[in-house]
């Protein structure tokens, strides 16, 4: 005899089996997934950063993430226009082009620093023992950027220092694209370039600081630089960190799975979150595209002062 009891056991039943069904069909479909991220070091160097984290997220859902170091921005919007990447570290920048160009993406989360902002700034380097002291100093000199599609390295260096009165191209003799940040920094003290453009997140934590620690920076003598020995000549407005992104393609479940996973990061493997960041990141912080619409709208003011000249 079939009772509401009866129905009631079969429905429940029925529901647990469609919750390992659903993740067996993304899996069916998805049995292995990429994250791929920007170049702000060398490739050694982003890989053993972000190890960890591709390993933490294997666990996590449950299926192998593999690393890939791509060789510029660039690589990374085409991966993903292509769907070979599924999960992206990007720049607000590259963040940005990717979503101009028709790249169908969505923020997740994007770190908080020390500082408590889940921002930082683009600076322009001099060295200290350099006469250069302001931007006007710079006239007619070599600046290193980064990469077209950085935010700091050349998209917001661009856009704030025009609105001070100087245009890059016409206010330096040279300027070169370094392919990442630590390039940028290493033709500055190597003297190939007088300035260079570069990240800060706040005084004890940017690409400078970070090189210094890691022993990347030396004197023409071989002793090793501090951060006294750089000077900054040109700040830009506060800047909205970077996010993890994924393909909006991907299925709902997959997704909220892998944001969860990002939300869970710091507590859940707080080794691999503090190698990210030198354990210098408080947390992740959850964004929307909506957060990005400052950077798409100084792309764009780029995008037409390029045009113009």
């Amino acid at each position: 005899m079939i009772t509401r009891r009866t129905l009631a056991a079969a429905a429940a039943a029925l529901a647990l089996l469609g919750l390992p069904a659903a993740a067996q069909e993304w899996k069916a479909k998805y049995p292995e997934l990429t994250l791929a991220v920007i170049p702000m070091e060398n490739a050694s160097g982003t890989n053993d950063r972000y190890a960890p984290l591709a390993n933490y997220l294997t666990k996590s859902l449950g299926v192998p993430v593999k690393l890939r170091v791509a060789s510029d921005y660039a690589a990374v919007i085409e991966g993903q226009r292509a769907g070979n990447i599924q999960i992206a570290f990007y720049g607000p920048a590259s963040l940005a082009r990717a979503v101009m160009t028709g790249v169908k993406i969505e923020p997740l989360v994007s770190p908080q620093h020390e500082t408590g902002a889940a921002g930082y700034y683009s600076v322009i380097y001099t060295l200290a023992s350099s006469p250069y002291k302001t931007v006007e100093d710079l006239k007619g000199k070599n600046l290193a950027l980064v990469d077209p599609n950085s935010t700091s390295g050349n998209q917001a260096p661009r856009f704030f220092l025009k609105r001070a009165g100087f245009d890059v191209d016409k206010h330096f003799a040279k300027v070169v694209f370094a392919g990442s940040h630590e390039n940028a920094v290493l033709a500055l003290t190597q003297g190939t370039v007088d300035a260079a453009a570069n990240l800060w997140n706040s005084e004890t934590d940017s690409i400078v600081t970070r090189m210094i620690t890691k022993g990347m920076l030396k004197k023409p003598d071989g002793t090793p630089m501090q951060k006294s020995d750089f000077r900054v000549v040109f700040k830009s407005d506060f800047l909205p960190e970077g996010p993890y992104a994924v393909l909006a393609s991907l299925p709902d479940d997959l997704k909220a799975k892998i944001r969860q996973a990002f939300l869970d990061l710091p507590k859940a493997d707080k080794v691999a979150f503090d190698k990210l960041s030198d354990g210098k990141d408080l947390g992740l912080t959850p964004v929307t595209l909506k957060d990005y619409q400052p950077i798409i709208d100084m792309l764009k003011f780029n995008d037409e002062q390029r045009k113009k000249s």
